[in-house]
């Protein structure tokens, strides 16, 4: 039953004594099929330096709850005039997430489901607080629109085109302003998600608008100045600070591999210690192996008993190497009696009170790979105060075994859920399971206190996570991901998975975003010895970027702003970076070549810069080579400019 905004008859409008603020009022709302409704709606609209906020706030006197409010509703988007293209920018899994609004639009929901071509992120990016912010850009400039408030609260981006596209097979915008009959109208909101109940006051997350010159670096910097006035990022342990690498290895899973003992271990850890490799990521230790038991932490009988691998771990640790282990909270194991008896009273449960399901992973046997026989997982509530006690018994025996940190798998969504309806939690019918994510690992440092070098370390943390995570591991194979959580967090620890067996553009690629190596021979169930070229090249970068540690370590991460590359014919050569020392503001390049033949490039920094850019050379070549005569990179390889 809608409320369509533009039926609506204004009730008062007033203009404080600043003249900086506008507060609109409909003291009820005519609905399309429940007729003149008890809602009052209070919009102010607030100019503040550079931005314009939006603040609604509803109160709801009817008998429906209010499930959705759209605001601000923007209708009417268009690309600058001297524009090629306009698309829509937001944060997903630890990079950017663009779809296309013009000259083509992106359609990304069944087209049985709506009346016209419709955008709205999935779980894991639909919005805050794992998505706070949202771009509306060209190539040159564009609409910031985010968050003002660090809420959990759902505030979802979404954009539609009306009537439709002129050409489906192409997706094509029409060119003119109307079509059949029909206006073109691009239309953008940020789409509150609050069920307000019958009887209740609610003010919505206020969000703010924009504008910027320049590329998504200037927009993702009107989100960072305000997010750092509220957030503070977490202190890192000096040994995860220092330049260095990590291997992670998988020995069990739900198909029952039984790959490694406990102990066996240790050989894992001479392995590392050899190669100079700081850290292991163990996983599959737990019962049951990866992915199965959730949230289970007990260590898997089968591979030996809890003494064996508390003393693997402390052999290893007697190498000078750390132990990781791989921990999962968010989901439950539907298949086991602890759920079926206990824990399914805690799960995330849906407005018909049933809980979600995740479809779970698929491993080993062609039975699994066929999905015949996979785990399927159950998205636990987080607002639920028993589960939180849970999940702090579970968590109490990683440190009982002596771990040095743990890398919480999945911490950065709850997929499909994005609120819970079951307040026997505790909480409010659809309150928002992203709301504590941050609050539960709070309460595992507490339980940690007296371990200052414990690492927290999350998969793909979202922006607000690293408040209390302290390292952040994702896979970015991909020549043209966008390092977006580095750009947002420059100095914290950023990790990245490296499979290949030659694998030089993906060491290439930590060199060029500073993030550190995770090294997974055979899809992290190998060794290091297993793939020696990989080894071998990102040792000599590893090596590379500690010589040179103030610019590519310690120096500031500006992704490409403030310099220039360009091939021998002018065009624009990706990609770079470029890092800024912090003592003496000099500024250092890394260019890469991805592509199967050499490369001529020259390089410059804009005006400003204290030094001009001189002298260069590659990962596996310490010989320096003056810039004068142009930058040649061989295939596969990457260059520093200093």
């Amino acid at each position: 039953n809608q409320v369509f905004g533009e039926k609506q008859t204004l009730t008062s409008a007033s203009v404080n004594a600043a003249g900086d603020t506008v507060t609109f009022v409909w003291d009820t709302v005519e609905s399309e099929f429940g007729g003149r409704l008890p809602v009052r709606v209070t919009l102010t609209v607030s100019l503040r330096g550079d931005q314009v906020l939006f603040s609604p706030e509803v109160d709801n006197q009817s008998p429906y709850v209010v499930e959705n409010v759209y605001c601000p509703y923007l209708g009417g988007v268009r690309p600058a005039s001297d524009a090629d293209w306009l698309r829509t920018f937001t944060y997903g899994y630890a990079s950017a997430v663009e779809w296309d609004l013009w000259p083509r639009y992106q359609n990304v929901r069944g087209y049985y489901g709506v009346d016209y071509p419709t955008q709205f992120g999935g779980s894991m990016n639909a919005g805050t607080p794992a998505s706070p912010y949202c771009l509306l850009r060209s190539g040159t400039q564009g609409l910031y629109v985010g968050v003002a408030d660090p809420s959990s609260e759902l505030t979802a981006w979404h954009t539609e085109l009306r009537p439709g596209w002129e050409n489906s097979m192409d997706s094509r915008v029409p060119s003119a302003d109307s079509i059949s009959g029909h206006a073109v109208d691009l239309r953008f909101a940020a789409v509150h998600v609050p069920f307000v109940a019958p009887g209740e006051i609610r003010r919505l997350t206020p969000v703010a608008l924009q504008a910027y010159e320049g590329g998504w670096q200037a927009g993702t910097d009107i989100y960072t100045r305000w997010r750092d006035s509220w957030m503070k990022s977490a202190a890192v342990p000096d040994w995860a600070h220092e330049p260095h690498a990590w291997q992670q290895l998988h020995i069990n899973s739900p198909e029952d591999e039984l790959r490694l003992r406990f102990a066996d271990l240790p050989q894992i850890g001479a392995d590392c210690a050899r190669h100079g490799v700081k850290a292991i990521q163990l996983v599959g230790w737990n019962d049951g192996g990866q992915d199965q038991g959730n949230p289970s932490h007990d260590p898997d009988p089968r591979l030996g008993t809890f003494a064996e691998l508390q003393e693997a771990i402390a052999q290893i640790q007697a190498m000078g190497v750390k132990v990781i282990l791989f921990t999962k909270f968010v989901w439950a194991d539907r298949a086991t009696d602890w759920f079926r008896t206990e824990l399914n009273k805690l799960a995330i449960k849906d407005p018909y009170g049933d809980y979600y399901h995740f479809w779970g992973y698929q491993y080993q046997t062609a039975t699994q790979l066929l999905d015949i026989n996979t785990k399927r997982l159950i998205p636990m509530c987080f607002l639920s105060e028993e589960y939180l006690q849970v999940c702090e018994q579970e968590f109490q025996k990683i440190l009982d075994l002596g771990a040095d940190g743990m890398l919480f798998d999945e911490c950065l969504h709850h997929s499909p859920a994005l609120l819970c309806f079951d307040e026997s939690h505790g909480h409010r019918y659809g309150a928002p399971v992203y709301a504590h994510d941050r609050y539960l690992v709070e309460r595992f440092r507490q339980l940690a206190a007296d371990r200052p070098d414990f690492l927290f370390a999350g998969e793909a943390c979202y922006d607000w996570e690293m408040e209390q995570y302290q390292l952040s591991y994702h896979r970015s194979e991909n020549r043209n991901h966008v390092a977006l959580s580095r750009y947002m967090l420059p100095e914290m620890p950023f990790m990245t998975a490296v499979t290949g067996f030659n694998d030089r553009n993906m060491i290439n690629q930590c060199l060029l975003n500073r993030y550190i190596i995770s090294y997974e021979p055979f899809n992290f169930k190998g060794r290091l010895d297993d793939y020696p070229l990989t080894l071998a090249y990102g040792k000599a970068m590893d090596q590379l970027r500690t010589e040179l540690r103030e610019y590519f370590w310690d120096g500031l991460y500006r992704d490409s702003c403030g310099a220039s590359v360009t091939t021998d014919d002018g065009s624009v050569h990706q990609p770079f970076s470029v890092f800024r020392r912090r003592d003496t503001g000099e500024e250092g390049l890394v260019i890469c070549n991805y592509e199967d033949e050499a490369i001529s490039v020259s390089a410059a920094l804009e005006s400003g810069s204290p030094k001009p850019l001189s002298q260069y050379r590659l990962v596996d070549d310490p010989a320096w080579h003056a810039i004068a005569q142009g930058i040649t990179i061989p295939p596969h390889s990457a260059a520093v400019v200093v």
